[in-house]
């Protein structure tokens, strides 16, 4: 499922056709990504209109429209933002497609897990306003983050890191990243870090989040050699700092990769 990085690197493809007006609107209407969304109403409101800005937070984007509405978009597990020419014949799976003139703006979603939103108005909706403050900014701080982790205390650490009511965007990649540079075993209880760990824990979360939009969500290439990424998956991966080779294992319903090298887990947790 993309995560922060990626949606970003999504959103951005169709900042190309902001400011041009929207001349017509095709919609699967049956489709369950408009499962909470008016299609007649969207459909009205956006031919005519343009897209006059855009945001991403979390796995979230949204785009804001010059008739004051708000365009969202979740893309799920297979949810991709890609521009066509409008030459090109509409895909089964390109469920809404806004036409610019010689360009078309196209959600395609095979498995259709993602979703379009749609709210009129000035503020903010309620689906985008709920979404937590990011990663990087000043309200992400070491005190938020160490009383979430209380009140979660008998929870593996890599659980809690994807919860998005606290770490909005990090997914199972960017877990498993922040953990092996903060040196702690996924799972580790989140009640049972110290307080250095919470401040390395949360320093990680930072880094990691910044350097991910800058690198994924700039070229989608992967991050070089020197992060856990690119040796994650590997068979026979190693870990790019101890040389030790690299485990996989099931951990709160997901895959997880660590280095035993680098992540111990305390004789407690055994």
């Amino acid at each position: 499922m993309p995560e922060l990085a990626e949606v970003d690197y999504f959103r951005k493809r169709w900042d190309v056709g902001l400011n041009h007006d929207i001349q017509s609107v095709q919609i699967h209407e049956r489709a369950r990504v408009f499962r909470d969304c008016d299609t007649e109403a969207l459909k009205a409101h956006l031919i005519g209109s343009s897209l006059q800005s855009s945001m991403s937070a979390g796995k979230q984007m949204v785009f804001r429209t010059s008739k004051q509405a708000w365009l969202g978009v979740h893309l799920g597990m297979t949810g991709e933002l890609c521009v066509q020419s409008s030459e090109q014949a509409p895909r089964k799976s390109d469920h809404l497609v806004l036409s610019l003139g010689s360009l078309m703006l196209v959600f395609s979603d095979p498995r259709m897990f993602g979703k379009i939103d749609f709210h009129q108005g000035a503020q903010a909706p309620e689906w985008w306003s709920r979404i937590p403050p990011a990663l990087i900014s000043s309200a992400f701080t070491v005190e938020a983050v160490a009383a979430f982790l209380n009140r979660r205390a008998r929870s593996s650490i890599k659980s809690v890191l994807l919860m998005q009511d606290r770490f909005p965007g990090i997914g199972n990649w960017m877990a498993d990243e922040i953990l092996w540079r903060a040196a702690i075993h996924p799972r580790s209880l989140a009640g049972q870090l110290t307080a250095a760990q919470v401040r390395c824990l949360h320093r990680e979360c930072r880094w990691v989040a910044r350097r991910a939009l800058e690198t994924i969500g700039t070229t989608m290439e992967d991050p070089p050699a020197t992060w856990l990424f690119p040796h994650r998956w590997r068979e026979g991966g190693v870990c790019p700092r101890s040389r030790t080779a690299l485990v996989r294992e099931t951990i709160g319903g997901r895959t997880s990769c660590w280095s035993p090298g680098r992540q111990r887990l305390s004789v407690a947790l055994r």
